[in-house]
């Protein structure tokens, strides 16, 4: 128990040797981080900020006993729940616990390496990794579907800011929505008008300018939230969904409404 308590007080302060260290599983695999369960308030805040519901795939990165697939398969109803990790120690435990927990057909496991997994899939993506581990996963995590969340316990994506967190006890819970590809230059008609919007991204983080007639004005209360966009400038109110290159959204200007499609 002494021992536990050690790992888990060194696992949450992330000393330089810590995080650059490797670690042996019960099997004699090593490992880029040690073994240190979630506890079951901090799975459950997890799944609830992701609001995983019955349309969710939900992938647990570094996914130990199990216990979060289990929770997203048991409790939310997950569409599918998948565990990745690379001791079969682990995967052995993981299995035998989803069928205590009368989800053995609904939690599927698998012993892999997480840097060579395919979790493009996923809705939803959870860890409790070390951060050095994040930063390598971060490429993949960026080509989700936009929309998708994604969860970290205790550590975060560097400047990669996330859109939410939440406090559980001394634990600290992060989400992320995955944001659409919208740095550029869209165009649109309305009426005898055509507008120019100039896109700037930083993750979800949008600035830019809307031009018409000669005119130009930065955009304000420009928010991207997955594939949803909204702002407002020179009197005209936008809201809109990303696909590719085409922006569907409802217009509203001087009191009416229009739908039009942006492209870039």
């Amino acid at each position: 128990m002494k021992h536990l308590l050690a790992l888990i007080l060194l696992f949450a302060a992330v000393p330089a040797a810590l995080a650059q260290s490797k670690y042996t599983g019960d099997t004699g695999i090593p490992l880029d981080a040690p073994y240190v369960p979630t506890a079951m308030p901090v799975v459950k805040a997890m799944l609830d900020m992701a609001n995983v519901g019955p349309a969710d795939i939900v992938y647990d990165l570094g996914s130990g006993d199990g216990r979060l697939v289990i929770a997203a398969a048991q409790h939310h109803n997950a569409k599918k729940a998948v565990g990745i990790d690379i001791d079969p120690v682990r995967i052995k435990e993981s299995n035998e616990n989803a069928k205590a927990a009368g989800v053995a057909g609904r939690a599927l496991f698998l012993e892999e390496d997480l840097f060579r997994s395919n979790f493009s899939e996923a809705t939803v993506v959870t860890m409790y990794l070390l951060p050095e581990m994040i930063t390598r996963l971060r490429p993949a995590l960026q080509t989700l579907t936009p929309g998708s969340r994604i969860v970290t316990h205790t550590f975060t994506m560097g400047d990669w800011q996330a859109d939410a967190f939440k406090h559980v006890g001394e634990r600290t819970v992060y989400l992320w929505v995955v944001p659409a590809k919208i740095a550029g230059t869209w165009r649109f008609t309305l009426g005898a008008d055509t507008y120019a919007v100039d896109l700037t991204q930083n993750f979800q983080k949008i600035a830019g300018t809307l031009r018409v007639s000669g005119k130009e004005a930065a955009l304000s209360n420009a928010v991207l939230s997955g594939d949803s966009f909204v702002f407002e400038a020179e009197g005209l109110a936008f809201e809109g969904h990303v696909l590719g290159d085409a922006i569907t959204a409802k217009v509203t200007r001087a009191g009416q409404t229009f739908d039009v499609t942006a492209t870039r």
